[in-house]
Formats: structure tokens, C-alpha cells, sequence
């Protein structure tokens, strides 16, 4: 058992399925009181049934109240699990500014939201615990997806500001970058999925894992593919060379299609 999560009062967004899902149950594991959050109503009510937990369906960037209300008036750790990711993003074709606004909006700004949410009780308390789920994207990037390339950076730069600005107020923040997971998600990429993040896919019970492992570590972030520090050092050391190398996984895909 994790001491830091055992009796805490917890909400993990985007949970019906998939790498939110696998985190609630974990939780739930671990012996901590879960609020199971979802779009999907049924699906986030199975999860919540499964573990013990407690089914707050809706919007992820509007159920802190009904959360924290659903956990007896506290929220210790707040999971930013809820995420999109659209197939395409060329810009060079039509402009996709619908898809666009909702990436920039559930990848970026729900979290901000929740953040802004329970930012003053846990100043108050001095404790607190924000987990965002980003992608190795937010440190990368992916081929054949703008709008989710650039706002999981964004997720990552939020994720990163609140740490630096609260940690000596108590607050914990986590970032969890993987790269391929077993989800529907996954299913979604289509053909540049297949071509980069599927032959090294894991399940999101593996994510959990590394999670779990970061949180007894006390670590910021969180590489479920150990692989992906090597890339974020390359990309940071010699830019240019990693955009060519990028460049041809690009060249490969396009001759694929």
C-alpha cells in the first residue's frame, strides 16, 4: 500500500475506460475513496460499481464541486485523466477549427479549471496532489495530429507551471507522458498510430504502475516508456537532428498511406 493515497478522497476524470479507468481502480487498490468521472454516464457508473467508487458523470472541467461534495467536502488528488485526440491535423488542408477549439479546451483548459478550482483549499491545507495525464506528445510530438501535439504541450507547460509555483505550499504534481496505450485511443490514431506508437504500446495498468512508482519517488514526471527521456533529451541537445529524424517517420508514413 501507498501511504500517500491510503483514505484519500480522489477524482480521476475520463475514467470509463481506458488509462483513466486502470487509475481508479489502482486507487481503489490502494485504499483511497474514488469519484469516477466520465462523459459517459453507464460506463463511468460500471468503473465506480467495480471499485467501491463513486459515479459523477459530465463535463471534466465542471464536477470539482459535485466531486468534492460526492467525497464528504475534501479532495486530496485530482486526476486530469479526460482527453481528446483527433486523427489528421494537417493545416494544410481545411482548417479544422472546431476540433481545434475542443483539443485547446478538454486537453488544456479542464485542467485549468480544476486547478483554479481547488487551488485555494489546498494553499489552505498545504497539501494537495495534481496528476495530469499528458502523452509523450506534450514532450515530442506526433506526426499527423496538430491540434493534439500542441495542446498536450500545453498540458505539459500547465502541469509544469503549477509545480514550480506551488511546491513549497504543499503541492504535488505529477505528469504522466507515456506513448502507445492499449485504449481507444490508441484504436483511433489510424495508420501513423500504427506506424509509431503501436509496436511499443502498453496497458494502462502499466501506466498506473509507473504513477504509483513516481508517486512513492515523489516524482514530477512520469515516463511509463523509459525510452521517451532519451528522445526528450536528444530533442532538447541538437533540435535539428531530431526534426530530420522526425521529418522522415513523417516521409515513411506519407508513402504508406
Amino acid at each position: 500500500m501507498v501511504e500517500a493515497v491510503q483514505g484519500k478522497g480522489v477524482v480521476v476524470t475520463g475514467a470509463g475506460g481506458g488509462i483513466g479507468a486502470a487509475l481508479a481502480r489502482r486507487f481503489a487498490a490502494e485504499g483511497a475513496r474514488v469519484v469516477v468521472n466520465d462523459l459517459d454516464a453507464g460506463r463511468a457508473g460500471a468503473v465506480a460499481d467495480e471499485i467501491g467508487g463513486i459515479a459523477v458523470p459530465g463535463d471534466a472541467s465542471a464536477i470539482v464541486a459535485e466531486a468534492r461534495d460526492a467525497l464528504g467536502g475534501t479532495v486530496d488528488v485530482y486526476c486530469a485523466n479526460a482527453g481528446v485526440g483527433f486523427a489528421g491535423g494537417d493545416v494544410s488542408g481545411p482548417l479544422d477549427e472546431q476540433g481545434w477549439a475542443v483539443s485547446w479546451d478538454v486537453n488544456v483548459m479542464a485542467h485549468v479549471r480544476a486547478a483554479h478550482a481547488l487551488l485555494p483549499d489546498w494553499l489552505e491545507r498545504g497539501a494537495g496532489r495534481f496528476v495530469s495525464t499528458v502523452s509523450a506528445a506534450g514532450l515530442l510530438t506526433m506526426i499527423g495530429a496538430a491540434p493534439y501535439s500542441v495542446t498536450k504541450h500545453g498540458a505539459y507547460a500547465f502541469a509544469e507551471w503549477l509545480s514550480l509555483t506551488y511546491r513549497h505550499r504543499g503541492l504535488k504534481v505529477h505528469a504522466i507522458c507515456p506513448q502507445g496505450v492499449r485504449t481507444d485511443m490508441l484504436a483511433a490514431t489510424g495508420s501513423a498510430g500504427d506506424l509509431v506508437l503501436r509496436p511499443t504500446a502498453i496497458e494502462p495498468e502499466d501506466v498506473a504502475d509507473a504513477l504509483f512508482k513516481g508517486i512513492e519517488e515523489d516524482r514530477f514526471l512520469i515516463l511509463p516508456h523509459p525510452e521517451v527521456a532519451e528522445y526528450y533529451q536528444a530533442r532538447a541537445a541538437e533540435p535539428d537532428r531530431w526534426l530530420k529524424g522526425m521529418n522522415r517517420i513523417q516521409r515513411q508514413w506519407e508513402a504508406g498511406r
